[in-house]
Order: C-alpha cells, then sequence, then structure tokens
C-alpha cells in the first residue's frame, strides 16, 4: 500500500459527496441555510420559509414591500449566496 499525505476531514468529506454526486444539492441546502446571514436579522424577520428547488430558491415573505425592494436585488443576492457558498448552487431567487 502506498502512503499518501494526510488530507483534512473537510477535503475527505468533500471528496466522498463529490464521488456520491451529492455536492451539489448540499450546496443548494447551504445556500438555503445562509440567507438569513446574507440578508441580515431585519430582513429574515419577514422570511415566512424558504427551499431550493433545482438551482431556484424561493423565499416567502410576509412583506409586500420588502418583497418588491428585494426583487430589485435579486441578482445581487444570487451572488453573494453563491459566493457564501463557494460555487453557483443558486440560479434564481423567487419572491413569493
Amino acid at each position: 500500500m502506498k502512503r499518501t499525505e494526510p488530507k483534512s476531514i473537510t477535503d475527505i468529506i468533500e471528496e466522498s459527496m463529490s464521488q456520491a454526486g451529492v455536492s451539489g444539492a448540499y450546496a443548494e441546502q447551504r445556500a438555503c441555510y445562509l440567507w438569513p446571514d446574507i440578508v441580515g436579522p431585519g430582513i429574515n424577520r419577514y422570511t415566512l420559509k424558504r427551499y431550493v428547488d433545482h438551482g431556484i430558491l424561493h423565499v416567502y415573505i410576509s412583506s409586500a414591500s420588502l418583497k418588491q425592494e428585494l426583487s430589485f436585488h435579486r441578482d445581487r443576492l444570487v451572488q453573494m449566496l453563491n459566493d457564501a457558498v463557494g460555487s453557483r448552487a443558486i440560479i434564481e431567487i423567487k419572491l413569493h
């Protein structure tokens, strides 16, 4: 058996998830989880529910005016979420 360089546990987990084909789903769920960190507590207070379906983050907002304001910043929010995750996990955000 050939000796290899030691790997960090993070690298081992990412490699295993990649081989299993679930790294994309993990990145999507991580982006969904990071929504409150990206938008902050003021906006997150009005977030009722959120989920990811095929790269589209669906966010339910209780305030119509906030929903309208966030619609102007969709592209920026997508970019911030993808930067936080480290991959292109989110393609679009749909506000409901």
